[in-house]
């Protein structure tokens, strides 16, 4: 079930589940995941990307071990927040994820991920080789933290 409202992937994501957040690039997949309160996300692999059923099976490896609820994936707008022609195949690939699992799939604005995720990487004096070996999936995590952040706020609204 795909949900490009935020709103309603955020209600439509089981409780107590932990959730995948995915940026996906050309070449790779960053991969992070979430405890299962939905407070913290952590980057775990980069997938280097081949064809899309060995991906996906990978994904759905990933999705069953650690018992995932909910799939975000990263959405890479325009900065002007137009969609372009990488959000057209994160889309496409959210289409054809949809077709694998009856997970509720949802999308966060993913503008200046990767940079947030250098930043922090050459803060904390990573190596350039070791910052290309895990730029993809510290990008994940900072995706989908903040998107948790967010379902956090939701759900603190609704308590009032």
């Amino acid at each position: 079930m795909i949900c490009d409202d935020f709103g309603d992937f955020a209600a439509a994501c089981p409780p107590m589940r932990a959730l995948i957040g995915l940026d996906l690039g050309d070449k790779t997949i960053g991969v992070a995941l979430s405890d299962r309160l939905g407070a913290t996300a952590t980057p775990v692999e980069t997938i280097k990307r081949r064809k899309f059923t060995l991906d996906a099976e990978r994904l759905m490896q990933i999705i069953d071990d650690r018992e995932v609820g909910a799939i975000l994936l990263g959405l890479p707008r325009n900065m002007d927040g137009s969609e372009g022609p990488r959000c057209q195949s994160t889309r496409a690939f959210a289409r054809n994820l949809g077709r694998l699992t009856e997970l509720p799939i949802g999308f966060w604005d993913e503008r200046l991920s990767t940079v947030a995720a250098e930043r922090a990487l050459l803060e904390a004096d990573t190596s350039r080789k070791r910052r290309a070996e895990v730029i993809d999936h510290v990008a994940a995590s900072y995706i989908l933290q903040g998107a948790l952040d967010r379902m956090r706020h939701i759900r603190n609204e609704a308590m009032g």
